[in-house]
C-alpha cells in the first residue's frame, strides 16, 4: 500500500471486474444480433417457398448450392459468422434465384456490412470485398460502401 492507501492489487482487480461486467453485459447483444441473423435467413426460405420452390431440392438448385449447404443454411444452423462470401456470391449469380429470394439475400448482405450481425470494420471490409468480386451488377451490390 502507499501513503494513500492504495494497493496495486486493488487497481488490478477493479479492471479484471469491469472487465468482466463488460463480457456480461455484451451477452445479450450478441444473442440479439444472433436473433437478428436467424430471421433474415429464415425470410430467405420464406421467399423460395413463396416462389414455388418447395422441396429441398428445387431449393438447391434456385440458390445454386449442393442440398446439404442448401439444408444447414435454411435450417439456420449455419456457423455463428453466418453466410460466408463465397455462399452469398454463389446464391446471386444463379440464374433460377426468384427475385423476391435475391432481394432478401441483398438485404442480408446490406445488414452484414452494416454491422448488424457483429464483426469488426476491417471483418465487413473484407466480407464485402470477397462478395463484390463476382460481378457486382449481376450480384446486385454495385452501390454498397463501408
Amino acid at each position: 500500500m502507499d501513503s494513500n492507501g492504495f494497493s496495486p492489487f486493488s487497481t488490478f482487480s477493479v479492471r479484471r471486474q469491469t472487465g468482466r461486467s463488460l463480457q456480461k453485459s455484451s451477452t445479450p447483444v450478441v444473442a440479439e444480433m444472433k436473433a437478428r441473423q436467424v430471421a433474415k435467413i429464415t425470410e430467405l426460405g420464406r421467399a423460395l417457398i413463396d416462389a414455388g420452390f418447395l422441396t429441398l431440392d428445387e431449393q438447391s438448385k434456385a440458390l445454386g448450392l449442393a442440398r446439404s449447404t442448401t439444408w444447414t443454411i435454411l435450417r439456420a444452423s449455419h456457423k455463428a459468422s453466418g453466410l460466408s462470401a463465397a455462399i452469398i456470391k454463389r446464391m446471386l449469380l444463379s440464374p433460377q434465384l426468384p427475385p423476391l429470394a435475391r432481394r432478401r439475400i441483398l438485404e442480408y448482405t446490406t445488414a452484414k456490412v452494416a454491422g448488424l450481425y457483429g464483426g469488426s470494420r476491417t471483418q465487413r471490409r473484407k466480407f464485402l470485398e470477397r462478395v463484390g468480386r463476382a460481378t457486382p451488377e449481376e450480384a446486385g451490390l454495385s452501390g454498397l460502401n463501408l
